[in-house]
């Protein structure tokens, strides 16, 4: 099955990376190539720190668990698409890094979740009144 995404996939890079070869020139397309491996390493070098960043946003309640997934993993398939060389995944990069700006603009802009529940007492005890409604009013007399 992945041989059957991976050749088209290769395919698709070489012709691309030769368009952009001979529209752009052999030193430009150099140091496009050097330019996005140097990216990628640097956000991989950088990653604790978005993580961090995203651990925060989550604490405050501005992402989701889901969210905070996505964001991360976007961001590290960004920064290895970025690593590798060639027109397609450079731009298939630069898409998931946009999706993880994308889900940190929005988190930014959502507000933050309070916790109105006070914790009085234990919270494992329930309080219950039980009413027998089948007791006629001479039983209730006798028991007091």
């Amino acid at each position: 099955m992945l041989i059957v995404i991976l050749i088209p996939y290769l395919f698709l890079e070489i012709y691309f990376s030769l368009k952009m070869l001979e529209i752009i020139g052999a030193l430009w397309s150099t140091v496009w190539i050097i330019a996005s491996i140097f990216a990628g390493v640097t956000l991989l070098k950088q990653s604790p720190y978005a993580v961090m960043g995203n651990m925060q946003s989550l604490q405050q309640g501005k992402l989701d668990l889901k969210r905070f997934q996505d964001a991360n993993m976007a961001y590290f398939t960004g920064a290895i698409l970025l690593i590798l060389p060639g027109v397609v995944s450079d731009f298939m990069g630069i898409g998931a890094l946009l999706y993880t700006v994308y889900l940190q603009f929005v988190a930014k802009i959502t507000p933050e979740r309070t916790n109105y529940h006070t914790h009085k007492g234990d919270d494992n005890v329930i309080d219950v009144e039980i009413v027998d409604e089948h007791i006629d009013r001479n039983d209730r007399i006798e028991r007091e």
